[in-house]
């Protein structure tokens, strides 16, 4: 999730019954935890083009967060429209991020989510509010 979050940060997330687009989420992959952001929720359209610009029902998506847009590895058929009850998540370092633009991943369901992440503590000297 670099570079809103690195991998020597520890974080602290909670438990909720939704999740909303924006969201950062620790999510259970392959016995590992993922931080991800929400993209798109049940219901909704996603599409990403080719300068990595990424469109919610076919509304341009700002993603102030991002150091750099890149459409990564995507092997879904696009438009992709999510179900309800599931999550579309990227990682905010969009080359070299596994997510559900991977038919690997795929879209996350409520109970692969661990949680919101909501702080970040150590680092001490980096602790601050991500949610």
């Amino acid at each position: 999730m670099k570079p809103t979050v690195r991998a020597d940060e520890v974080v602290v997330c909670v438990k909720k019954r939704t999740y909303e687009p924006g969201d950062i989420i620790a999510l259970y992959f392959n016995n590992r935890i993922l931080l991800r952001r929400v993209i798109a929720v049940g219901g909704e359209s996603f599409n990403i083009d080719e300068a990595g610009n990424v469109f919610i029902n076919e509304e341009y998506l700002d993603e102030p967060y991002l150091s750099e847009k890149d459409r990564g590895e995507t092997d879904i058929e696009l438009p992709f429209e999510v179900q309800e009850d599931n999550y579309f998540v990227m990682g905010d370092h969009r080359s070299g991020t596994l997510d559900s633009r991977s038919i690997a991943v795929g879209t996350i369901t409520k109970d692969q989510i661990a949680g919101k992440v909501l702080f970040s503590l150590w680092p001490l000297k980096t602790a601050r509010s991500l949610g």
